[in-house]
């Protein structure tokens, strides 16, 4: 397959659909933030722009600089550039326009910056995308019926606002600050146990983060981060099953499913049938 995709993020979901793609043989590129803020860190490939590689299930990806793009590629690792601006885009000894696909997984959840480049295939994930006038497909990212499915016209459902199931599961900054973390992902937590706190930018008295019930920690931003007042930090799961923490989530696998399903659909000409 001749196709490069350039995948927009590196976080949970996007490492999902990272997974998909490459388990079907398609060769991809990781484009991220330069301090990257995945909460499930331990299956987000945006690890690697701290730790120089990070496997999630069996796949590795890796940090490399531009001109070790195609021998990482030809090694069977995903290739992760710190690139927050798509400049690959736009850089002729990388990507062709021509066949040059990409998908953006950031999850804004507001309408993108448009690009300045015309590509033949450009995948939206959620809200603040819609097919016909910002990307060609969009990926319906919230759970439910239509979760994983290829909108060729329209937008996904609007941001709710709201995590899925208990909503306590989802730890948010107090205050903005430094976060300081007293345990690691995957730890068993018990409920009101102290999990880290909150440097706050004025110097005045740290505020402590507590388990909010019985579970796992599923996930956290890296130590040493500064976060503002509402940002989530981190995520406990009730289910208390540390091995959850290795896996790529259910929805993950069903974005990148529907991410894989465009791809092919694509490939296969449909859009002469009206699809796009």
């Amino acid at each position: 397959m001749s196709n490069l995709i350039v995948l927009r993020g590196g976080g949970d979901l996007a490492s999902g659909v990272a997974l998909r793609l490459h388990r079907a043989g398609f060769q991809l590129v990781i484009i991220e933030l330069e301090k990257p803020l995945a909460v499930r860190r331990t299956v987000s490939f945006s690890e690697a722009v701290y730790e120089g590689a990070q496997t999630v299930e069996g796949t590795t990806a890796r940090l490399v600089s531009p001109d070790q793009l195609q021998v990482t590629l030809e090694a069977g690792e995903i290739p992760v550039l710190v690139d927050p601006q798509a400049n690959i885009l736009r850089n002729q000894f990388l990507t062709s326009p021509q066949s040059t696909f990409v998908v953006d997984a950031r999850l804004l959840k507001v309408p993108p910056e448009p690009l300045d480049v015309n590509i033949p295939l450009h995948i939206g994930l959620g809200p603040g995308f819609c097919a016909g006038e910002n990307c060609h497909a969009v990926i319906e990212t919230r759970r439910g019926h239509t979760l994983g499915r290829v909108y060729w016209s329209g937008s996904a459902q609007e941001d709710s606002g709201e995590p899925d199931g208990d909503r306590r599961r989802v730890l948010r900054a107090s205050h903005d600050g430094v976060l300081i973390s007293s345990v690691n992902i995957g730890e068993h937590l018990e409920e009101g146990q102290f999990i880290g706190e909150i440097e706050p930018d004025d110097e005045s008295e740290n505020f402590s983060i507590f388990s909010p019930f019985t579970g796992v920690l599923r996930g956290l931003i890296r130590p040493g981060h500064h976060v503002t007042r509402g940002m989530k930090i981190g995520d406990v799961d009730r289910r208390n099953d540390p091995a959850l923490c290795t896996l790529v989530s259910d929805k993950a696998l069903a974005v990148g499913g529907g991410v894989l399903e465009a791809v092919l659909t694509f490939g296969a000409g449909k859009k002469d049938e009206g699809f796009l």
